[in-house]
């Protein structure tokens, strides 16, 4: 037996029925700082350094694979155009 409900409420009408706090100015006021410190070039503030706790360990460790193969092929072409110079 299964039961299925609809439920057509607003998420403040949800958080209202649960009993939870309005933190709308809040989660406002914060954006508004990171806005800020993005447009300001604040470091820390990057795109990336901001998601990557959001981002499973899977994404990081492939990130830092990439940095890694990347590093390698640096590597490699630094040392041909060595070989090349002598």
């Amino acid at each position: 037996m299964k039961i299925h409900f609809d439920i057509d409420a607003t998420p403040q009408e949800l958080r209202t029925f649960f009993g939870l706090p309005n933190i709308e100015s809040l989660q406002n006021e914060m954006l508004d700082t990171i806005r800020k410190n993005m447009a300001a070039g604040v470091e820390g503030f990057e795109p990336a350094t901001l998601m990557k706790p959001f981002l499973p360990e899977q994404m990081q460790s492939l990130t830092t694979l990439q940095k890694t193969l990347w590093q390698a092929m640096l590597g490699q072409t630094h040392d041909k155009d060595e070989k090349d110079k002598q």
